[in-house]
């Protein structure tokens, strides 16, 4: 009969090459269910594993966290800050990056308790010790640190205490090590500016938010890259929006953006502000953005016209983006002939490029050419049409011929930009004029995978919801779209087999 878990702790106790113990412990800790776990984990006594996890033994300590981990999965967050809270900030000492990244991460499971975490804020020196962590050589242990203190600021008590104590000065110490974790600390100030106004104004009166935006500034490339990065996300909030407005950031990085002509060095950081705008119109309104700052609507049409690989793929993902809604297709409209050409131009990129840019092309062009069904006025189906037809003397063949290439990727894609005009009136009388697309549409022996038939699932789909296509394709064509959709993307024809007397 296996020993219990209260059996296999009793056995640990005095043992002098306690590893034996520890794999039998680790293995009945995994197979017992986690909420039979529950119940038995508050009476057991951990410290003892807390303190054969301080040995010098690789395995040892391997085992010790692995059992750690799932004894204290089953934990309540205030049981263990409660009991275990000096261990866990000894873990945080320990030369073991495994034992570090055990102790964050239960110390960020604490502070998302409200009943735990004043047990946490009470302890300075292990908040402090969170901080060093940041200044870690592991990565892994860094970034969780980094989630862990987010957390802990996510709450008054914890902003105030991250920034209105002795700790403040402990993270701009910690700052000091290297470029690299004073970009960490960055990321944990624009994390936690991002969660509210009153966050916002705790991280700026800091001084390490407008430290962060004077980087901006820096002659240091590599450096502008990273804070225009961070500054993204901080944007993707309301207030955040507003302090960058109102601290004259948006209409530095524009001004960037004009400069950039002129910069040998703006490969590197350009993408980055064109993410930047594309964010910000969607986030924003695409109209007032792409008015204000007229130059990020011209920079993304010069780079998709342009003959670098890397900057075509940012520009075709921007307009993408820009063109997800309504409002962002009308702004491309008001463009005229200059987003024709582009347009046009990412169609070529769909049909001649790499791989991995043509698939983004697709994306691009079927984000732009969807139209929302309940927003279907003359203007917006005329506009789709013209951007369609634009593209090629003949676009049905063409994104045919791509969703024919033995490329998944590619398969799927032109589907995609088939089932994003299928509910459009215009395009279903291209698609009906084109000779076999109804065939090819029903027949599933050209869908050489699964994502391929959920693709042209879609596409079925959106066909017979459309209201226009019984009359677009004909009663014929439209049962047969009605009879693969019934039967479903996988549906494989039964073959009946007829014995003949004396065949072998």
């Amino acid at each position: 009969m296996a020993a219990s878990i209260e059996e296999l702790m009793s056995a640990l106790t005095g043992s002098g090459d306690p590893v034996e113990e520890l794999r039998a412990l680790k293995r009945a800790a995994l197979a017992l269910p986690l909420s039979a776990l529950r119940e038995r984990v508050p009476e057991l006594r951990l410290g003892g594993i807390f303190s054969l996890m301080n040995g010098n033994d690789q395995e040892q300590v391997v085992l010790c966290v692995a059992i750690l981990e799932r004894f204290l999965q089953a934990s309540e967050p205030v049981h263990i800050a409660r009991n275990y809270k000096e261990e866990l900030q000894r873990g945080l000492y320990h030369p073991e990056d495994s034992v570090k990244l055990l102790a964050i991460s239960q110390v960020g499971r604490i502070v998302e308790s409200s009943e735990a975490m004043t047990e946490i804020l009470n302890d300075l020196e292990l908040l402090k010790q969170m901080i060093l962590c940041v200044a870690g050589d592991e990565l892994s242990v860094a970034r969780e640190a980094v989630k862990s203190l987010s957390r802990i600021a996510g709450s008054r008590p914890g902003l105030q205490l991250l920034f209105g104590s002795n700790l403040l000065a402990d993270l701009k110490s910690v700052m000091a090590v290297s470029d690299v974790v004073r970009y960490r600390v960055y990321e944990l100030v624009v994390e936690i500016s991002s969660v509210s106004a009153e966050s916002l104004s705790f991280c700026t009166n800091s001084d390490l938010l407008p430290q962060l935006l004077e980087d901006l500034s820096g002659d240091d490339v590599l450096v502008r890259v990273t804070c225009v990065e961070m500054i993204t996300a901080l944007a993707g909030t309301l207030h955040g929006r507003q302090y960058l407005a109102q601290h004259g950031v948006i209409d530095k990085i524009s001004n960037m953006i004009v400069g950039s002509d002129s910069d040998p060095f703006s490969g590197l950081y350009l993408p980055g502000l064109v993410k930047f705008f594309g964010n910000l119109a969607i986030v924003d309104s695409p109209q007032q953005i792409c008015e204000h700052y007229p130059a990020f609507l011209q920079k993304v049409f010069d780079l998709a016209q342009g003959h670098e690989t890397t900057m075509i793929g940012v520009a075709v993902d921007t307009l993408g983006v820009l063109g997800s809604n309504v409002e962002g297709k009308q702004v491309l409209q008001k463009t005229g002939s200059k987003f024709d050409d582009v347009f046009k131009r990412i169609g070529h990129h769909a049909k001649n490029s790499s791989t991995e840019l043509r698939v983004r092309c697709l994306d691009s062009i079927s984000s732009i050419l969807l139209l929302p069904p309940d927003n279907h006025t003359d203007d917006l189906l005329a506009m789709a049409e013209s951007w369609f037809r634009g593209m090629s003397n003949q676009p049905v063949e063409v994104f045919r011929s791509i969703a024919s290439q033995p490329f998944p990727e590619l398969h799927c894609g032109a589907l995609k930009v088939f089932t994003a005009i299928a509910n459009q009136p215009w395009a279903q009388r291209m698609m009906i004029d084109s000779p076999g697309f109804v065939e090819y549409i029903v027949d599933r022996t050209v869908d050489p995978d699964k994502d391929s038939k959920d693709a042209k699932f879609e596409l079925v789909k959106s066909l017979i919801n459309a209201k226009t296509t019984a009359a677009v394709f004909g009663n014929q064509h439209y049962l047969r779209l009605r009879a693969y959709h019934r039967e479903g993307p996988y549906y494989i024809q039964a073959v009946s087999t007829v014995a003949v007397e004396g065949a072998e």
